[in-house]
């Protein structure tokens, strides 16, 4: 873990200095600040605010800033795990379009907007680490339930499209993980790690086929260990029925849950 530190270093000081005179604020939530951080399965989630928009020169240089940094430091691989957004603080709040530098899974790009949903701002106000700069949640809105059952049933759909196609990748159990996080976020109206969510849904009997989750749980803490488990990676590929039928309680919860 001490390479992730060392990216996260050089990584904030970098953008710092790219956005000299727009007072950047740089926050680290997500798996990394909840302690989850899983190498070989978390991202490293930032995200950048500023005081004034970011300009077209600037955003040039930030987009393909992972990819320099990694080509600068091959053996460090956590510059690859980065991904976020940087925009305006004002636009951040507002909602309005501005010029937005965006990294993320499958690539890079600048934008006018950005999507940074309840669970994200959730993670932001309570767990969220300050990296550099001045502290500006104050001035950013706490979720109400509305909005996080609002984000729940559109996690629900991805769940019931995308969760029928699982295939031989770990990633496949963190279905489990994410409809055991909804349930909690449903409960409690707040926000927790993938693991613990699903040990607390494993503890509340909530999944009905709690061996399915079990094995979710102990790739998630391992998943470097697993990878090339020809029996795992069998495991996922088979385990759609369980993630459809998991599914299914996270939408009775739901319909209990609506006002």
């Amino acid at each position: 873990m001490n390479g992730l530190w060392v990216a996260a270093e050089r990584m904030c000081g970098c953008i710092a200095e790219i956005l000299a005179g727009c007072a950047p604020s740089i926050y680290l939530y997500g798996s990394a600040a909840l302690d989850d951080f899983r190498p070989g399965w978390s991202d490293v989630d930032l995200l950048v605010l500023t005081r004034e928009e970011i300009s077209e020169a600037q955003a040039e240089r930030l987009v393909g800033l992972r990819q320099e940094l990694l080509a600068q430091e091959p053996d460090n691989g956590y510059y690859r795990a980065f991904e976020g957004g940087m925009r305006s603080l004002a636009a951040f709040v507002s909602g309005a379009e501005d010029r937005v530098v965006y990294w993320g899974t499958s690539g890079q790009r600048i934008a006018r907007n950005y999507s940074f949903d309840s669970f994200c701002r959730s993670e932001l106000l309570d767990s969220g680490r300050l990296l550099l700069g001045e502290d500006v949640r104050g001035a950013i809105s706490r979720p109400g339930m509305d909005e996080l059952r609002a984000d729940v049933r559109r996690h629900c759909a991805s769940i019931r499209e995308y969760g029928a196609l699982t295939g031989r990748s770990l990633y496949s159990f963190g279905w489990m993980l994410d409809i055991s996080r909804c349930l909690y976020t449903l409960r409690t109206g707040r926000i927790i790690a993938k693991t613990a969510a699903g040990e607390w849904a494993l503890a509340e009997n909530l999944c009905p086929n709690p061996d399915a989750l079990e094995l979710a749980v102990k790739v998630r803490r391992e998943p470097m260990r697993y990878r090339d488990d020809a029996q795992i990676l069998d495991a996922a590929a088979a385990l759609n029925p369980f993630v459809q039928a998991y599914a299914g309680i996270l939408e009775r919860e739901l319909a209990r849950a609506e006002p």
